[in-house]
């Protein structure tokens, strides 16, 4: 009894300060806090098991790992306050007026007494006595809760489960473009641009490959489909109109027929 009533005020204090603390760390910590306190209350009311588990499991591994994600990733205090539910802070409220109506309504019809039976049913050790029970009257749903338990744990490995996205490289690309020049004959480069060796930089102007010739890859699609392509050679006199000479410069490109209205 004496230990609950230091340990109390001291749990109670830490509990609010998990809710008013602005920060996610001291908020771990006070409930570490919390966690041992409760703790030593269970070594208190004898019951050894429950107090080595709530300092190993709970204390030791859980609550330390949530401590050391925090640390790792980095909780601003400005990012507590950022609701992420539409209404999460009114619903947040009237949960918890709820829940403290509750617990001071059940609290009230509370009447104090000694426990009475713990020293026969620890006669032969408490470890002995909790697994008696465990394992005989509740031993069904001691089993259902641990296939639930790992059907979450695998189930919270599938969601979070990735595939490993292979990285290409630039050897795999160029071995990729070779591979697709070998079977259907698609350029391993990029496309010439228009405008190579011309006399101007415009789109009628294709790119001359080296014996002279223009490349079909410089001249536009559209230009094609639209069936206003010309040959050089085939327009030297129309050429020969408008540039006013022969050379060869102006016989080396691509006249593109004049839209009229």
């Amino acid at each position: 009894m004496t230990a609950f009533w230091i340990l109390a005020p001291v749990m109670v204090l830490a509990a609010l300060g998990i809710l008013f603390v602005r920060k996610a760390v001291h908020a771990a910590m006070l409930l570490a806090v919390v966690m041992v306190s409760l703790a030593v209350l269970y070594l208190a009311l004898e019951a050894p098991f429950l107090f080595v588990v709530q300092i190993i499991v709970y204390t030791g591994a859980i609550l330390m790992l949530f401590l050391f994600v925090l640390m790792l990733v980095g909780v601003d205090a400005s990012d507590s306050v950022v609701e992420t539910i539409p209404g999460q802070r009114v619903t947040s409220i009237v949960a918890g007026l709820l829940l403290g109506t509750t617990l001071v309504l059940a609290l009230g019809q509370v009447t104090l007494g000694t426990a009475v039976g713990l020293d026969e049913v620890n006669s032969g050790g408490n470890v002995q006595a909790l697994a008696q029970v465990l394992f005989s009257r509740w031993v069904f749903a001691f089993e259902a809760t641990s296939a639930l338990l790992v059907t979450a744990a695998l189930g919270a490995m599938v969601l979070a489960h990735r595939e490993r996205e292979v990285k290409v490289t630039q050897a795999d690309l160029a071995a990729q473009r070779m591979r697709d020049y070998a079977e259907s004959g698609k350029h391993p480069g990029p496309l010439p641009s228009p405008g190579v060796y011309a006399r101007h930089n415009a789109v009628d102007t294709p790119a001359l490959l080296p014996d002279g010739t223009a490349s079909e890859a410089s001249i536009s699609r559209v230009l094609a489909a639209r069936g206003t392509v010309r040959s050089a050679p085939a327009e030297a006199g129309r050429i020969e109109k408008f540039t006013g000479g022969t050379g060869p410069a102006a016989t080396a490109g691509v006249e593109v027929e004049e839209e009229t209205e």
